[in-house]
């Protein structure tokens, strides 16, 4: 750490001031602006939570992921403005990564497991908790809570809160549209103190639709129900909440070379159209889909037992049911028929072994396959570069026919789990000492199979024959998760110290449904971990000084054992260790933060048909393994402010610098080249820097504000041979309430929110070693109506 606080120290200085300028009370009107992003409460690592002024810059329509976007250290990327592509979406919290490829930062919702945040077999918090339920976002980069419940927080956690209900009766309808056909319609009912005054309720239904941004083919849906509760009797709070959310996506995909952006920046090479040929129209937008449903529902009892004793017990389900598509450019041809009529386009009852013997590309009337003329050559120049005679209509008798594939993975998961924290202080004569623990369980079993289905009539459209006619394979994957930690955190006047320990055992199963012989069990167990710091209350008020450090794991899950696995596989780990200064004063909230990461143990998997050109593997089944490959150093920054102006301006800024880098494998250069490691080389989709200004203003019941944030470059693959430049996005919104408008309109808002109000061209998510196209310039206009039914 000598180099971080040589290279970083001077970053600190500016706090030490903080305390010396005049501070006034907030009013009502002011606070209604902007909340405080530093968490006043005494930790030993950083803790920020998103404002109002956050919220305001995002319209209703897109997810709850975009909320946390200006923090110190974050920086999230969605396919379009609207969060409608899941399959796009990626996280990057001081180097460590949530995306298609890698989940490395935990997400909780209410302080509940969001079980993984993959693509296959998860959900991320933006299918739990619609953007106008949100209660805001408790972040916490690097040193997580001990008591985080999950099994990804490598390098910090993303705690999404629902919104509690109001104490009055309330009904809110709100109405919004914006660019590319974009739609919500949303009704909430608050019930007031209902039940004697002990209890709040309230229920939500919204409608979301919008098309893609880049030809406007694509079809995106999505439907969310939502209820709340919560009663209070005496010295016990039961709380519930419940969601069921339904949504159909079709996807953006990634670029894979410079090249493309530079060619056409608007473009991300997929179609609107059906075309004539089944190689162009395996990039048919609507073929490329993400289908899930998600149901999720808990109960929590807090219950203060005594003035120094706490505890709480909670319970929780989730179901997810989920399909992704694509549309392979031929049948795959996994029967022998001897020249005859091919089985699979016959409409017979699937074939259930997992192999593939061949392809079948265009066909006769008698539905025998064909093959390309004798040293013909292709003419298809598009997609991935061009196509060999086999794809080529142009190669076969005008009367052929093409044939082509629609590929369902299907993704089922069912949990339940029940989690436990207590909380013990007593006073030693002046000393506070607090015991804390805590238990969480879950029992989960996650289903995946995948079939396909031959297109109806290639030549016309993307209607696919019910009954498949390749089950490639059937996965059942049992997985029971157990964490426990203990924390006895010590308050001598202004010094508090805590030190803890906690440890996670997760036993993994694979059952396949074809043949028993490929069934696995796998135990993954840490050792105990340690966490601790201090904190320290300066002289000045309101400033402190803080001190943490971490161990914290990834244990090893089920979705290696999709896979191939190494026999000497180990669960990926972190250290995290942060030396920062907080403020939290009448005007002025501040922190200032150095950190300094490890990440060990980096699980890779290892596709054995993986083409730089980005051209899907759509057979690969049990292919690939995963092996463990080195890991990632990062360090650096992070300072963020937010000032009360005047009682009606205020404004907000956050810098982050961070330095980023991969560890070798550890065994040699020759092992690293032959895994695509390169040790020192910076780590993909990681900025430099990071800067964030934001400045908000209300009069009355006018309210607007601008927020420009820069992301410095990063690199698209870890050969550092594609470098995604620097760009910078600004965000604008303008609401005016009820109370400036005619009296028939007093229960009335009107928003406007525009989003890269500059419609900067760049490049987004990274992934995988392709990027995805950031979105363009996008309105949205809403109309909310709330009033006492």
């Amino acid at each position: 750490m000598n180099h971080l606080f040589k290279r970083f120290w001077p970053c600190l200085l500016p706090l030490m001031a903080v305390g010396s300028g005049n501070v006034f009370a907030q009013n009502n009107q002011l606070e209604e602006i902007q909340e405080i992003v530093i968490t006043g409460a005494t930790r030993t690592y950083s803790a920020l939570g998103t404002t109002r002024s956050m919220q305001d810059q995002q319209n209703p329509i897109t997810s709850v992921l975009s909320t946390i976007d200006n923090l110190p250290g974050v920086n999230v990327t969605e396919g379009d403005t609207f969060g409608f592509d899941d399959w796009s979406t990626t996280i990057n919290l001081r180097g460590y990564q949530t995306s298609l490829s890698e989940q490395q930062v935990g997400i909780t919702i209410d302080g509940f497991p969001n079980g993984d945040s993959n693509y296959g077999g998860g959900a991320k918090a933006n299918r739990y908790i619609d953007s106008m339920n949100s209660g805001g976002v408790e972040v916490n980069q690097g040193i997580a809570s001990i008591a985080t419940r999950t099994t990804e927080s490598l390098g910090g956690t993303l705690n999404f809160t629902t919104d509690d209900p109001v104490e009055d009766q309330r009904m809110r309808i709100q109405i919004s549209q914006g660019d590319f056909n974009a739609r919500r319609y949303y009704g909430r009912y608050d019930t007031g103190r209902i039940l004697n005054g002990t209890t709040r309720a309230w229920v939500s239904f919204n409608h979301n639709e919008a098309t893609d941004w880049m030809e406007e083919s694509a079809q995106n849906q999505r439907d969310h129900l939502a209820g709340k509760f919560i009663s209070e009797m005496d010295d016990y709070t039961l709380t519930g909440y419940y969601v069921w959310d339904e949504i159909h996506e079709d996807n953006y995909q990634r670029l894979f070379s410079a090249r493309e952006f530079a060619t056409d920046p608007d473009w991300d090479r997929l179609i609107g159209e059906w075309a004539d040929n089944p190689y162009v129209n395996q990039l048919y937008r609507r073929g490329w889909s993400t289908l899930r449903e998600n149901n999720f529902g808990y109960l929590k009892l807090d219950a203060d037992i005594s003035n120094e004793f706490s505890a709480n017990l909670g319970v929780y389900m989730h179901e997810m049911d989920g399909r992704g598509d694509w549309i392979p450019p031929y049948i795959a041809d996994v029967t022998d028929d001897a020249g005859g009529p091919e089985y699979e386009l016959q409409g017979n009852l699937p074939v259930l072994e997992p192999f593939n013997i061949g392809r079948i590309y265009f066909v006769d009337a008698n539905n025998v396959s064909l093959s390309p003329y004798s040293g013909c050559a292709s003419s298809i120049t598009f997609p991935y570069g061009g196509a060999g005679p086999q794809y080529d209509p142009g190669c076969y008798p005008a009367n052929a026919i093409p044939v082509q594939s629609y590929r369902h993975t299907h993704y089922s998961r069912k949990r339940n789990g029940v989690t436990a924290d207590f909380a013990w202080e007593t006073d030693l004569g002046g000393v506070t000492n607090t015991v804390s623990g805590g238990y969480w369980f879950e029992d989960s079993e996650r289903h995946e199979w995948r079939d396909w289905h031959r297109l109806i009539d290639a030549r016309i459209g993307i209607e696919f024959n019910e009954r498949a006619y390749w089950l490639q394979y059937n996965r059942i994957f049992p997985r029971e998760t157990m964490m426990w930690y203990l924390q006895d955190q010590i308050e001598i006047d202004a010094l508090t110290f805590s030190f803890g320990i906690r440890k996670f055992n997760v036993d993994n199963e694979r059952l396949d449904q074809f043949d028993a012989g490929n069934n696995i069990v796998l135990n993954s167990s840490s050792d105990t971990l340690l966490s601790g710091g201090a904190t320290y209350a300066t002289p000045i008020e309101g400033l402190e000084v803080f001190f943490g450090y971490s161990e914290n794991i990834k244990p090893t899950l089920d979705l290696v054992l999709e896979r191939e696995i190494a026999d000497a596989i180990e669960p990926e780990t972190a250290e995290n260790l942060e030396l920062g200064l907080r403020y939290v004063g009448s005007r002025i909230t501040a922190s200032a933060v150095l950190f300094d990461n490890r990440f060990n143990n980096r699980l890779e998997f290892f596709d054995p048909q993986a083409a730089a050109s980005g051209i899907p593997n759509y057979t690969i089944g049990q292919a690939g393994r995963y092996d463990n490959v080195g890991g990632v150093e990062s360090n650096g920054f992070e300072l963020a402010a937010n000032i009360e102006i005047s009682e009606n301006w205020s404004a907000y800024t956050s810098y982050t610098d961070t330095e980023a880098t991969y560890i070798g494998s550890g065994l040699g250069s020759e092992a690293d080249a032959a895994l695509s490691i390169y040790p020192g080389n910076r780590v993909v989709n990681t900025p430099d820097s990071m800067w964030v200004v934001s400045l908000d203003w209300n009069r009355g019941p006018y309210y607007a504000g601008l927020s420009s944030k820069r992301v410095g470059d990063r690199f698209v693959n870890r050969v550092n041979g594609w470098l995604a430049d620097e760009y910078t996005v600004s965000d604008l919104y303008f609401t005016v309430r009820g109370e400036a408008l005619p009296d028939f309109l007093q229960g009335l808002d009107f928003g406007i929110v525009v989003n890269n109000l500059f419609d900067e061209s760049y490049l987004g998510g990274i992934s995988g070693g392709g990027a995805w196209i950031g979105a363009p310039r996008t309105a949205a206009f809403t109309a909310t109506l709330d009033f006492q039914p």
